[in-house]
């Protein structure tokens, strides 16, 4: 349980920290339901965090009525890092790295902190909920299907944040599902 606890929390801040050290200062985006918040973001100037959690309702009713472990194990993890995306903002003005390393680093801490909640059987809850029912369903690793879904979302993100910005967004995904991947490979038990 507490092995858990640390998992979210440590995994919810290194994605706040991504997203805001990394991501937001370039105009870049992630895939997934994260992605999708900071389109929001960009286009309108809504919170990424808050956006998210709307977003995520829907998929959290399906969870409740199909899947309510997944229901019960990502609330908190959706909760906790939306809370972290908006409140670590202020680290958007803190990092002043070219489009290239931003792309890479946000990329690693994104899916570091994804791939350490999901290898505790929790997630941020979006589209990552989505990736472990069917990932439960086919017998798929989560992180591969984590990077499909993400490339999804950067392609109907093209037109906001513009082409440069869309094949650094590509090297981001491509980051996100290495670091989940390889810390999904050997779950621990919870």
């Amino acid at each position: 349980m507490y092995k858990k606890m640390t998992a979210v929390f440590i995994g919810s801040i290194l994605v706040g920290f991504g997203i805001n050290g990394f991501l937001v200062p370039n105009h870049l985006i992630d895939g997934g339901m994260i992605g999708i918040g900071l389109i929001i973001k960009y286009m309108w100037g809504y919170q990424t965090g808050l956006t998210i959690i709307f977003l995520s309702i829907p998929l959290y009713i399906i969870a409740f009525l199909y899947f309510r472990p997944y229901f019960y194990n990502s609330l908190h993890g959706l909760l906790l890092s939306s809370f972290f995306i908006d409140v670590l903002s202020p680290l958007r003005h803190t990092f002043a790295f070219s489009i290239l390393p931003s792309a890479i680093l946000g990329g690693l801490f994104v899916g570091s902190g994804i791939g350490l909640m999901l290898k505790f059987d929790t997630s941020t809850g979006g589209t990552d909920l989505l990736a472990q029912f069917i990932a439960r369903v086919l017998s798929l690793n989560v992180g591969m299907i984590i990077f499909l879904i993400d490339g999804f979302v950067i392609i109907i993100g093209s037109n906001t944040i513009g082409l440069n910005a869309t094949m650094y967004s590509a090297v981001t995904i491509f980051a996100v599902g290495i670091a989940t991947s390889l810390l999904t490979l050997h779950k621990q038990p919870t």
